[in-house]
């Protein structure tokens, strides 16, 4: 077989809340992977991830996997979703995957699942798997759950908007709705830095916290299922499961100073993504530039279309 170039692309998914769901009723571990999962909600936006997966026939299998052209034996959770797919095969490939991240990496913008679903849909694609778009997607899932990079952000990814996850899982198996959104609407977050997902899930006080405050989130939305009420909540939640850190108060003040139709915390990150409509959102970035070095404000539309394999397969 000649090598072969797939190109895949997957918004980046903002969390804005979150209630960890990886227990049975009575505390005992979840250990069906595709049962693993989270309720919450938060946004598909138009930066994200561009992933380029190259494959040739070889004598054993092989992966490598850069991002922004940095070699990245970090990223565990796309070597995964890729040995996964690879022993799906027949036939042994070298494999060299390609990400190009344009959103802060381990602030709550979903790069980790954003990179393993991108990988998964240009891989299975370069392969000729098989598989349908929930069948990836539950691969890419499977691998960021082992890896304890995320939980349920995969399958938002699939959709794009403002999203809910109202009952966890897989794709397939896991519910998620949507908040009618037009397309005028953008997204500038501000950043501070990262906190450990890990940490987070490790944590029995922390889990504690976040799923009473979670549940509740969920509910509140739910029975007023507008964007001002979404992230009004939210931004609640942050304050009661304790990620607000004064920093991130600073930023939500200015925001909301500045005209936006609301703002939440980053799950999880020391930053925070303001919803504007598209005539204000300058505002709000030069509002953050108060606080924050210009590297590290983003400005993006929301992406509707959901992960997609872009482009021609290329030889």
């Amino acid at each position: 077989m000649p090598k072969r170039m797939v190109t895949a692309f997957s918004p980046a998914g903002i969390s804005s809340f979150f209630e960890i769901c990886d227990r049975t009723a009575d505390g005992a571990a979840i250990t069906d992977l595709a049962r693993v999962g989270a309720r919450g909600g938060g946004f598909g936006i138009q930066k994200g991830v561009l992933t380029e997966v190259t494959v040739s026939e070889a004598k054993a299998n092989s992966i490598s996997v850069s991002i922004n052209g940095a070699p990245a034996p970090e990223a565990e959770t796309t070597r995964t979703v890729a040995e996964m797919l690879l022993h799906r095969s027949s036939k042994f490939y070298k494999v060299v995957i390609n990400h190009k991240v344009d959103v802060p990496i381990g602030a709550g913008f979903g790069s980790s699942a954003a990179g393993a679903l991108t990988a998964a849909l240009a891989l299975a694609k370069a392969l000729a798997l098989p598989l349908t778009y929930n069948q990836i997607g539950r691969l890419a899932h499977a691998a960021e759950v082992q890896c304890r990079t995320g939980l349920g952000t995969v399958g938002p990814l699939m959709l794009g908007g403002c999203i809910l996850t109202v009952e966890p899982g897989a794709p397939g198996i896991s519910v998620i709705d949507r908040i009618p959104l037009s397309d005028d609407y953008v997204v500038v977050a501000g950043v501070f830095g990262g906190i450990s997902t890990r940490q987070v899930l490790a944590s029995e006080e922390k889990r504690r916290e976040v799923n009473r405050w979670g549940r509740k989130t969920l509910e509140a939305i739910l029975d007023e299922p507008s964007v001002e009420n979404f992230l009004a909540c939210c931004l609640r939640f942050a304050e009661n499961a304790g990620f607000m850190t004064p920093r991130v108060r600073q930023l939500v003040k200015l925001a909301e100073k500045a005209g936006a139709v609301g703002v939440a915390q980053n799950m999880v990150g020391e930053a925070v993504h303001a919803l504007a409509l598209e005539e204000n959102a300058a505002e709000i970035a030069e509002a953050f530039k108060q606080v924050l070095p210009i590297e590290n404000i983003l400005v993006a539309k929301i992406d509707f279309q959901g992960a997609r394999l872009v482009g021609h397969e290329k030889v």
